[in-house]
């Protein structure tokens, strides 16, 4: 272990310390959740990382996610022709790419993988899965049935998750709230994953992999976290019970896959408007902060003052400090616009060597991995609150507190991911 593994080692009780200090009650923790959490992380970031076939795994996992985009990649094709061919990547005839285009060449990818996910769904697959994690949390943990189910679904889908646990959202104490919120923000659909995948594939083979491993880190990380900022003081309905989920069926697998292809588009539609207004107004706000900055002969942004924030944060993930400028103004960027344009700036960044070292691009590839940042605490609080009415007023008053513990939770992850992965070792764990 040297100094920055160390440092990331240290991290991880840091982000907690944080955690605890923002707690709105020290005094009643529940320590068995926050230790289990740690260690069901750890021992997982160990097998993918150092132990040998654990990590063959990850890159046959790896390796198939990429074949699988390559096959969404036939449909865009189709579509599109030459628009979505990639830049660095030749078309079937042959055709050199023009440039790289969000809407044509990325976003796509969404409706193929969320029509892959539904017919997952439906073929039951995807159930077997989140009711292994489920039971880990569950037994591991002791937290309840509603809050684990929701928090497994967490690691593979987004809003979606609450639908699982809706006969449970009425009588939900405040706490198992702040949990399914965080577990929310911390996570990222696997819809999404493409999209982060089509813009690293050609620097970071390995990207596939570290995203699939950063979802699963996350997801007991915002367990702990939230568990620290607003600890269980009530009685959950479902303590200590294994419930199964409710999940929208289909009648066949085609109806599987054409409802997913819907869901697909939808949430396409959705991001487009989403970075269309962010952006828009992040371009506002920073135009009236560099006449602010010019007076005092600054040059004033609002990602470069998040970055300024961050900075102490990405030291504490292990990020050597030739590189925690860079790394903590995408920090910056993701609070603000979604990790979407910050893993875009992140693929940049690695192509154009701006980034020193291997190990920075590994822990800012799991810290980006999540919601959290102002667009999904609007989303998950509203769509939680659309599932319990009567309950609306509490869910918002958590929804900041919720947001905090899925960035600590984020920073978390990737300082566990800091830990096992060493300078020396480059971003393809073994060569393809």
């Amino acid at each position: 272990m040297d100094f920055y593994n160390f440092v990331s080692f240290i991290g991880i009780f840091a982000f907690m310390f944080a955690a605890w200090l923002f707690s709105n009650n020290h005094k009643i923790i529940n320590w068995r959740v926050v230790i289990w959490g740690v260690i069901f992380q750890l021992i997982f970031a160990f097998i993918i990382f150092r132990f040998p076939a654990g990590v063959g795994f990850f890159n046959y996992v790896n390796n198939i996610v990429i074949r699988i985009f390559a096959f969404a990649k036939e449909g865009i094709y189709f579509l599109f022709g030459p628009l979505a061919i990639s830049p660095g990547i030749k078309g079937p005839n042959g055709e050199e790419s023009i440039g790289f285009i969000l809407a044509i060449q990325a976003l796509p990818t969404i409706i193929f993988f969320s029509s892959l996910m539904a017919l997952l769904y439906h073929i039951g697959f995807m159930q077997m899965i989140v009711s292994v994690f489920s039971k880990l949390f569950a037994r591991l943990m002791k937290i309840s049935g509603a809050e684990s189910l929701c928090s497994a679904s967490n690691i593979f889908v987004g809003i979606e998750s609450m639908l699982t646990i809706r006969p449970y959202i009425e009588t939900m104490t405040k706490s198992e709230f702040c949990t399914i919120l965080t577990a929310g923000m911390a996570t990222v659909a696997s819809t999404v994953l493409g999209i982060y995948v089509s813009f690293l594939q050609d620097t970071f083979p390995t990207i596939a992999g570290h995203l699939i491993s950063a979802s699963i880190l996350s997801a007991p990380a915002a367990i702990v976290m939230s568990k620290l900022i607003f600890p269980e003081t009530e009685k959950p309905k479902t303590m200590g019970e294994h419930i199964k989920g409710e999940y929208l069926s289909s009648s066949n697998w085609i109806e599987a896959i054409i409802r997913g292809a819907n869901e697909g588009v939808r949430l396409c539609v959705g991001i487009c408007a989403l970075l269309l207004a962010f952006l828009g107004l992040l371009a506002m706000v920073n135009g009236a902060l560099l006449g602010v900055g010019k007076l005092f002969h600054l040059e004033l942004s609002l990602q470069g003052i998040l970055a300024y924030l961050f900075k102490p944060l990405a030291f504490f993930c292990g990020i050597a400090p030739e590189d925690v400028n860079l790394i903590s103004k995408l920090f910056g960027e993701r609070a603000i616009v979604t990790e979407m344009v910050a893993y875009q700036h992140l693929a940049e960044y690695i192509r154009e060597g701006l980034i020193l070292y291997p190990r920075s691009v590994v822990i800012a590839s799991y810290i980006l991995c999540g919601f959290s940042h102002i667009a999904s605490l609007a989303i998950f609080v509203g769509g939680t609150a659309a599932l319990a009415p009567k309950r609306a007023r509490e869910i918002a008053s958590l929804g900041f507190r919720a947001l905090f513990a899925a960035t600590l939770a984020c920073l978390m992850t990737g300082a566990v991911a800091g830990i096992f992965f060493y300078s020396n070792q480059t971003v393809i764990l073994i060569p393809r």
